[in-house]
């Protein structure tokens, strides 16, 4: 019956796992560098990091450290806030639009929009945008 229960859980990753691996995709993406690349800075395949990233191979402490010194962070950063695993551990299905949103900016979005939103330099679009977002995000039942 163990080795049953061994291979139940290993079909399925870890939520701090898959956590971890979508904060170093976050981060990668954020500083604009390739699977290959943080694969090659720390000596594994690029298939290894999409692992990572994925949640399905676990992150080895030395090698979580590896990561977070080649994307300029400390390794606790890469590890999950207490709010938002707890959150999702109890899978509470209400939208609270400002509760979570660390959250959003470590999201593959929030990075994105973040990124993209700095590029623009005139004040004038920059308040435009605001607006639009604003507009969509009140516009309806899809919010």
């Amino acid at each position: 019956m163990r080795s049953e229960n061994r291979s139940q859980q290993s079909t399925k990753p870890d939520i701090i796992d898959v956590e971890v691996g979508e904060k170093i995709r976050s981060r990668r993406r954020a500083l604009g560098i390739t699977q290959k690349k943080l694969a090659d800075s720390v000596g594994v395949t690029f298939q290894q990091i999409q692992k990572y990233e994925k949640g399905a191979n676990r992150v080895g402490a030395s090698r979580l450290l590896q990561i977070a010194n080649v994307l300029t962070v400390s390794a606790s950063f890469l590890f999950p806030n207490e709010r938002k695993a707890s959150a999702e551990k109890k899978e509470q299905a209400e939208y609270h639009p400002y509760a979570d949103l660390l959250g959003f900016l470590e999201s593959s979005e929030g990075s994105e929009l973040n990124a993209a939103f700095a590029r623009i330099r005139s004040p004038a679009i920059r308040a435009r945008t605001v607006a639009l977002i604003k507009t969509i995000a009140e516009a309806g039942p899809d919010r």
